[in-house]
């Protein structure tokens, strides 16, 4: 079933992020389809600028790690061989040397558009066919188009739904539901900005190639708890390292991503988030996990504000509970 859910799932948060720019550009007296079809335009054209900054990255990195792998491996023998000959263990560097260059050679192209291909190709055949996929997109597409089209309508039909007796309650969760995860759209997009110079011109002072672009990535991953910081300072080490080895610019990295961390999860996270969603670290990694499984990559970068919304849930039936007679007994 998740298969089946995840593009009108897709559709549906997708159209939730723009339709504030649907909004204020019916407030421009833009006809609505109009309005609706310049969002999706627009979304669009951050997605595919996501992709491309993730596709430079790999440009850049791929050839640095083809030409450095002799290097490695040489740095490599001359600290660990001392230390297997105390052992009596003897390896032939010069056969684990070429077997290497070759295995990374054969695996690594001069750029990253075979790579990224190849693994365009690999998650397509993974979860579905070429054919799947494309009408998956394109049902997407049309799903939030009618959505950012019709929305307040769809609401009221899905009001009609419910019984009168339970429509305020559900009405009141729903404004919860949807302030909660307001506040924590333009908070994160004010964080993602401010974090994006930072890392931008933190890591352009320590002299990295590529400092923008990577501190952009950085920024952006900052929506994927835990995980995404970690991936964003996994490739800033890794360029270091292909760029000056082990020296004093590995210190100014570990400085800039150090500082990154306490002005985000210290003063903007707090400040511009807020404290709103009152998940535990634990309940944040099963959220991961969890939503992962089930929607892949995309369930990721849900699970947070999904669980926001299902704590929103939980705390009023947790409410209703202790209010109930039989609690009270």
């Amino acid at each position: 079933m998740a298969e089946i859910f995840t593009p009108f799932l897709a559709a549906f948060i997708l159209a939730y992020i723009l339709r504030p720019v649907c909004t204020w550009l019916g407030r421009q007296r833009l006809p609505h389809p109009l309005a609706a079809l310049i969002s999706m335009v627009l979304g669009l054209i951050v997605l595919f600028s996501i992709l491309a900054l993730f596709g430079g990255l790999l440009k850049q990195e791929i050839p640095l790690i083809r030409s450095q792998a002799p290097d490695w491996i040489q740095n490599i023998q001359a600290w660990l061989e001392p230390k297997l000959i105390q052992f009596h263990i003897e390896l032939d560097w010069g056969s684990l040397k070429t077997s290497a260059t070759q295995k990374i050679t054969q695996h690594l192209s001069d750029n990253a558009d075979s790579l990224m291909s190849t693994t365009f190709d690999t998650v397509l055949m993974s979860g579905s066919s070429l054919a799947t996929a494309f009408i998956n997109s394109v049902l997407i597409l049309f799903v939030m188009f009618y959505l950012l089209l019709d929305w307040n309508h769809f609401f009221q039909f899905l009001k009609k739904l419910i019984p009168v007796r339970a429509q305020a309650t559900v009405q009141q969760l729903a404004i919860q539901a949807d302030a909660l995860l307001s506040q924590y759209l333009r908070g994160m997009f004010i964080v993602i900005s401010i974090m994006a110079t930072y890392y931008g011109c933190g890591l352009s002072l320590v002299g990295l190639n590529g400092a923008i672009p990577l501190g952009v990535f950085t920024a952006l991953m900052i929506v994927i708890p835990y995980i995404g910081i970690a991936l964003g300072f996994s490739l800033a080490v890794i360029t270091t390292l292909l760029q000056f080895g082990v020296d004093i610019h590995m210190i100014g990295v570990l400085a800039v991503y150090g500082g990154g961390q306490m002005i985000e999860g210290f003063f903007l996270t707090p400040r511009l988030v807020g404290e709103r969603i009152g998940l535990h670290p634990v309940a944040v990694l099963f959220a991961l996990l969890f939503f992962g499984q089930l929607f892949g990559f995309f369930g990721v970068l849900l699970a947070l504000p999904i669980s926001a919304v299902t704590l929103v849930l939980v705390k009023f039936a947790w409410q209703r509970y202790q209010q109930s007679s039989w609690y009270q007994k």
